[in-house]
């Protein structure tokens, strides 16, 4: 009697990927450390900045879309 193998195929984008990343594996640049803390920071202040600049009628609208959204997704 046959074995079947359990074996999964791969497809193209897979084993692109996988050389790319075999043949790239030291030519990666780093980040810079001080425009990661930069990023962060501003990261960290835009939405309560967009949050404080909004009225509570219009972060009311914003909250309620979303929330429909989120509802919207779970049913489908």
């Amino acid at each position: 009697m046959l074995k079947r193998t359990s074996k999964k195929k791969e497809d193209e984008n897979t084993i692109a990927t996988q050389i790319v990343e075999l043949t790239t594996e030291g030519s990666a640049k780093e980040k810079n450390p001080a425009a990661v803390v930069l990023g962060h920071l501003g990261g960290l202040k835009g939405g309560r900045a967009r949050a404080d600049k909004l009225s509570p009628e219009k972060r009311r609208e914003i909250a309620q879309k979303a929330a429909k959204a989120r509802w919207e997704k779970e049913k489908t």
